[in-house]
């Protein structure tokens, strides 16, 4: 989500912005957020980003309430008793890029009595993708919020939304579900674009 990122999305300031955005609304509107938290095992050569230890696996702060619940991805399934009436927010960490492929996170998605999600984060080519269609096979009313959703490949990403869009998702902009905002500044990420200093500068896939 950073520019200095491994792999950092594109467009990631608005992104980040329209992101925090939302964190803001749900807060104040007391919904209960459900997030997945990719982090791979410091033995794993083949993925150099999201490392257990290292700041790429730490959520961005203005992402996680204060009242929050984190498990691991460790291949079970047990959950306390009515978990959202006691934690504002479930973090979930996963070890692949579908939820659903992890138990724990099938059940909570899966068995909570929840017919509305909200997505965003990133990519919408992965993972967005695959938890929509996974909502969406379990029969949950799912809206994306594509202007809150990073991407690496602007093509793959559109295609993904759309299958996810022909599947049954709705497509929507921050806008539409907040109205306009003030908010310039992102304030987690040190790039001079987050930090408002240049209007002009673009950026990429990291290295």
């Amino acid at each position: 989500m950073l520019a200095d990122g491994k792999v950092c999305i594109r467009n990631h300031r608005r992104v980040l912005q329209n992101i925090r955005r939302v964190m803001a609304w749900a807060r104040a509107k007391n919904i209960r957020v459900i997030s997945t938290e990719q982090i791979y095992d410091q033995s794993d050569t083949k993925h150099t980003w999201c490392t257990a230890g290292t700041e790429g696996a730490v959520k961005i702060a203005y992402t996680v309430r204060s009242n929050h619940v984190v498990f691991p991805a460790d291949g079970c399934t047990d959950l306390p008793r009515d978990i959202l009436k006691h934690y504002d927010q479930i973090i979930l960490r996963k070890r692949c890029i579908d939820p659903f492929d992890e138990p724990r996170a099938d059940r909570v998605l899966g068995e909570l009595q929840v017919n509305e999600f909200i997505i965003i984060g990133a990519t919408a080519e992965e993972a967005v993708k695959m938890t929509a269609l996974g909502l969406l096979v379990r029969r949950k009313n799912v809206t994306i919020l594509v202007d809150a959703v990073g991407t690496h490949d602007r093509a793959a990403a559109e295609i993904a939304l759309r299958q996810a869009e022909a599947k049954g998702a709705k497509l929507a902009d921050t806008k539409s579900l907040l109205g306009s905002s003030c908010l310039r500044l992102v304030g987690v990420c040190n790039c001079a674009r987050c930090q408002g200093r240049t209007q002009k500068q673009s950026f990429g896939v990291g290295a």
